[in-house]
């Protein structure tokens, strides 16, 4: 059942992972991009979201869109602008897709959008669930209001699903390398408390639940996107270093340390959420990395003798 699917933020992490399996399964890709003429092995099609302007010819392209747009959370300090631009990226490139599926004729069959499980705030123990109440920090509103310009295209009469990703692993880039940094250099440490819960997926998993998503006819509104074992940040650490090979010499480290490094970030690696996946299990999907380990071991296995 092979079709044509648009994909916004189509070069990101995630994005040329999902590319990738897609066309392995026989799909046509494009992406949306603001420089097309760049070298690309997708075909591009033009969408400046700044000026709100996007080639009509990307909606009458697509069966199916995913929308992974949005700026980069790790990548600058939070400063005020740099906030503006997390939030405005998301909610206004949402609208831009929603204006040009209003406007012009399309054959558009299901649209699948990111979020985040950030949308539940500091969770502490307590297991989230797509039902659970929102948190009230700058990643929880952010995700609030992504998800409400999400929900104006369903009113348009598409299949609509919200995928909310837990923290994506992959060894090509986002949260995990970072991680592993200093664990390599036998620098590293759980972080804060190590006590706040990590709710992580298998990027291929991850790529693999979008695919489903729109192939499943049933898959409709919010799912965790996250594996089925959540794990403390301390955790984490103690089974990356394991992957690794390496030990683990220092104690925590502080939170005041962090918040001195990343400012307002550090919330999002001092606040834990401990999510649920019962969900995406009860529609029949299967992860290929239900634990930590397996998953690390994908990554970290190939690179030892």
């Amino acid at each position: 059942m092979a079709g044509k699917i648009l994909i916004s933020g189509g070069s990101g992490l995630i994005g040329t992972r999902l590319s990738e399996m897609l066309i392995d399964q026989g799909y046509e890709v494009a992406h949306l991009s603001r420089d097309p003429d760049k070298f690309s092995h997708y075909k591009t099609f033009r969408w400046d979201i700044q000026n709100s302007s996007i080639d009509e010819n990307a909606i009458t392209y697509a069966d199916y869109i995913i929308h992974l747009a949005g700026a980069g959370l790790a990548e600058e300090k939070w400063t005020k602008e740099r906030k503006r631009e997390i939030l405005r990226s998301r909610v206004d490139s949402t609208q831009l897709l929603l204006d040009g599926l209003r406007q012009h004729e399309h054959h558009v069959k299901g649209f699948v959008s990111a979020s985040a499980i950030g949308i539940y705030g500091n969770s502490g123990d307590q297991l989230m669930s797509e039902e659970s109440s929102y948190g009230e920090d700058f990643m929880a509103e952010v995700c609030k209001a992504w998800e409400a310009a999400v929900w104006q295209i369903k009113d348009l009469g598409i299949r609509t699903v919200i995928l909310r990703t837990g923290i994506a692993l992959s060894d090509k880039g986002g949260a995990l390398p970072q991680m592993a940094r200093p664990v390599k250099l036998m620098a590293g440490a759980p972080l804060g408390s190590g006590k706040q819960y990590m709710s992580w997926i298998h990027i291929d998993d991850l790529c693999r639940l979008y695919i489903r998503a729109i192939e499943d006819t049933t898959f409709a509104g919010v799912y965790n996107a996250v594996a089925p074992h959540p794990v403390t940040n301390q955790e984490f650490t103690e089974a990356l270093a394991e992957a690794m090979h390496k030990p683990l010499v220092l104690p925590k480290v502080p939170s005041f340390a962090l918040n001195l490094m990343l400012g307002e970030m550090s919330d999002v690696v001092l606040s834990g959420q401990r999510v649920s996946a019962n969900k995406v299990l009860q529609t029949g999907f299967t992860f290929e990395y239900n634990y930590l380990d397996e998953a690390l071991e994908s990554f970290y296995k190939k690179h030892q003798n």
